[in-house]
């Protein structure tokens, strides 16, 4: 009779590092030359389209795992949408000592704003809702995320 094994489980990456083994829309991938200046995966997109309360079901998961990073540094989130209160954050389980909610003010845009969170490098992640990005403000994105060693999320909600 032979042994019973076991074979061997996966391995589950959290939530958001999922996101970032694989990029979340299909017309996203980067080119080897363009992957080797996005170390490693700097910058990350979420589409949610749909209902509102919906789309913050699946998006509360995400910020709470990005919440609870041991990291020394914030998550940031620029520009949130009116409907993600502090009272929201606090339903959803987020570490609300380890964000920062900024809104762009005067002349600066949301991205200019989050190009500045990035590169200061006092967030882990800079989260964004930016809608759809061209390739040049991707770029500026990964520049601002290298710089600061930090990585960009833009949610596209639809």
């Amino acid at each position: 009779m032979q042994p019973f094994t076991h074979a061997p489980q996966s391995v589950q990456l959290p939530l958001f590092e999922a996101f970032l083994a694989e990029p979340v829309l299909p017309g996203l991938k980067a080119s080897a030359q363009a992957r080797k200046h996005d170390e490693p995966g700097r910058f990350s997109e979420l589409a949610l389209r749909g209902a509102p309360g919906h789309c913050q079901s699946l998006l509360a998961p995400v910020l709470r795992e990005l919440s609870e990073e041991v990291h020394a540094r914030w998550l940031t989130l620029i520009a949130p949408p009116s409907s993600l209160t502090q009272a929201w954050l606090r339903d959803a389980g987020l570490n609300r000592e380890r964000i920062l909610l900024l809104q762009p003010g005067g002349n600066q845009s949301a991205l200019q704003l989050a190009c500045e969170a990035l590169r200061l490098g006092h967030s882990h992640t800079v989260v964004s809702w930016l809608g759809n990005l061209n390739v040049n403000t991707r770029q500026q994105l990964i520049r601002a995320a290298n710089a600061g060693n930090a990585q960009s999320l833009n949610i596209r909600l639809g």
